[in-house]
């Protein structure tokens, strides 16, 4: 959620850091701060902190703010409201420690009480500033030692960066259950929460695994543990340039990735598609055929837009390899103490790879043997390197806090799986080359849809003054209909419900009234029929129709015409008219697009 960002080496800090955090304004934020090692008269640590905008903190920062050594922050409020004081950087006392912090302290109030009881005044309504206290009061000789004590006290999840006023050479971090990455440059040194900030210096990164730390001087790092011992460490190189993470000529991130998913589809298929046995390969799946032969279920756990993009795979699996199959939130299963089946397949997805739900979820399931695989976009996330293995799905960066391009390639990549499986077990060749050959045409079927942009823009309009709207669609069209649900209330912030078609009459129906829109998913498949009577429901209550269809609906007020793919594959086009219809939505009512207020982009705390 929260952004960090530290440097050392020896530019002028202060500008990278505000750079920095600007490349991470996307993850969602309300207040940002900055704190460095002075290079002034006297030297010690100076902060300036900002409710606000990063643009905003930059206008605060005074012209004599010169140092070569840093940590900055954008926080998203959990403990205490967004103001200056709770805003990170936090200090101890004597201003000579400086903490920034992702994560949750969950005994934090504990800690507070012990420390106000100790004769401490605590500035703030924060969970991090505890720490900045313990630190300084640590009996240990060096920082880090002062760190690994102050750690042993905290019980939660963190992702932290810390400099103190006696050890200027130096910056301390630390990961538990929250992303730390190190940026490796010449002579010099780079620590952020998310490889976006570092990308325009450096492609070389560790990241760093739950329960390790390390110290990055300008010209060395090392990894340890929070017990102390080395940890051996190595970088990998980042497949992505700084210019994926601009606009690219586009008016807002949302927008630009919406555009980029035919380019996006064809990476995901990429040399994977094999055309000799009706198949495809993935490599990283270590999954041999005896194994995916012993499978017997299939359960797959995401959040958000990651659950909906596994209910699409759920169904493809249960379709193509014929093997009962279902898709849960993480944040439910991980609570519910569920029965763990040695037959069972685990999925884990998420855009990231860091969502905490999630990875806590693999996490349990590791601990009780299950099989987990992962279907994640960034290389090396949590998840990834957590799993037995998994898919990519190379969206590549994706900025706006509302996914779009990344739920397209989810669902692709769910496909290419399900694929996988069936011709292992009983999908035919004939079916295998009828998969493939949908699969190939996808992404220029994107780019048919996308240039219907300009009516799909003027429909939105027509719904921007609309205070609440029901999406409905039948088993394929089901997923895609809460993904559409998700999208509008996400980024327009109007009320959205989602429902299965055939659940309308058993109670939603009572909502069916003119001022409530209805959009409905109408393939045409075997189910056109049973579709198009729930139409004829809508209508007999005066409820205006918007179908996304193969056809144009009488029933409907309006029809988005898509291309027509194979009817397993459907859901993936489906989904992109309504990802333009949300966009344009929200851009009638004027609303913060990239950043939606109160989200942000990976959930990384409970």
């Amino acid at each position: 959620m929260c952004g960090i960002v530290g440097y050392i080496g020896k530019r002028d800090v202060a500008p990278l850091l505000l750079e920095g955090l600007q490349r991470l304004e996307y993850r969602g934020y309300d207040s940002a701060g900055i704190a460095i090692h002075s290079s002034g008269r006297g030297g010690g640590l100076k902060t300036v902190k900002n409710a606000g905008r990063v643009r905003e903190l930059e206008d605060k920062v005074p012209a004599r703010f010169a140092g070569t050594c840093g940590i900055a922050h954008t926080r998203w409020a959990t403990h205490g409201a967004p103001n200056d004081t709770n805003a990170h950087p936090h200090l101890d006392t004597q201003g000579r420690v400086a903490v920034v912090h992702n994560g949750i302290i969950d005994n934090s109030g504990d800690l507070r009480a012990k420390l106000a009881a100790d004769g401490v005044e605590l500035v703030s309504e924060t969970d991090t500033e505890v720490l900045a206290h313990l630190i300084a009061r640590a009996q240990a000789e060096t920082l880090e030692e002062k760190v690994r004590e102050a750690l042993r006290y905290i019980e939660g999840t963190y992702g932290i960066a810390v400099l103190h006023a006696d050890f200027p050479d130096r910056i301390v971090v630390a990961r538990n259950g929250s992303p730390v990455v190190l940026g490796i440059g010449e002579k010099e040194m780079f620590v952020a929460s998310d490889v976006a900030a570092l990308i325009s210096h450096t492609r070389q990164v560790i990241t760093l695994d739950d329960g390790e730390m390390a110290t990055i001087k300008a010209d060395d790092y090392r990894t340890y543990t929070t017990d102390g011992s080395r940890t051996a460490a190595s970088p990998t190189t980042v497949e992505w340039e700084a210019e994926s993470y601009d606009m690219g000529g586009h008016d807002t991130y949302m927008h630009k990735e919406i555009a980029e998913q035919p380019d996006a589809v064809d990476r995901v298929l990429r040399g994977r598609i094999d055309d000799r046995f009706a198949t495809v390969r993935l490599g990283g799946l270590n999954l041999d055929a005896r194994a995916a032969r012993g499978v017997r279920r299939v359960k797959i756990l995401g959040c958000g837009s990651a659950y909906h993009a596994g209910l699409i795979g759920a169904q493809l699996i249960e379709e193509l390899a014929r093997i009962p199959a279902d898709a849960e939130p993480a944040s439910e299963f991980r609570y519910r103490n569920a029965v763990v089946d040695p037959d069972t397949l685990y999925i884990a997805t998420s855009q990231s790879g860091e969502t905490y739900d999630t990875l806590a979820a693999v996490q349990e399931l590791k601990r009780k043997g299950a099989m987990v695989l992962g279907v994640v976009n960034v290389v090396g996330s949590a998840i990834a390197r957590e799993t037995d293995g998994g898919v990519y799905v190379h969206a590549g960066p994706e900025v706006c806090v509302v996914s779009t391009k990344c739920f397209t390639n989810t669902a692709v990549a769910f496909a290419l799986l399900a694929l996988h499986l069936g011709r292992i077990r009983d999908l035919s060749v004939a079916d295998g080359k009828r998969i493939i050959e949908g699969l190939r045409k996808l992404p220029e079927q994107i780019g048919e849809i996308l240039r219907d942009e300009d009516r799909i823009a003027k429909l939105a309009a027509d719904f921007a003054d609309a205070k609440s709207m029901m999406f409905v669609g039948r088993v394929r069209g089901f997923p895609v209909a809460k993904e559409a649900s998700l999208k509008l209330k996400e980024v327009s912030y109007i009320h959205a419900e989602a429902y299965p078609a055939s659940e309308l009459k058993h109670g939603p129906l009572a909502l069916i009234e003119p001022a409530v829109p209805t959009v409905a998913i109408v393939p045409t498949d075997e189910l056109l029929e049973k579709n198009r009577a729930t139409l004829e429901e809508i209508k007999a209550r005066s409820g205006r129709i918007l179908a996304v269809a193969h056809e144009e609906q009488p029933k409907a007020d309006d029809t988005i015409v898509v291309p027509r793919n194979e009817p397993e594959l459907d859901p993936v086009l489906m989904g992109i008219p309504l990802q333009l219809l949300a966009y344009h939505t929200a851009l009638a009512l004027g609303r913060d697009i990239d950043k939606p207020r109160n989200l942000a982009k990976s959930v990384t705390v409970e």
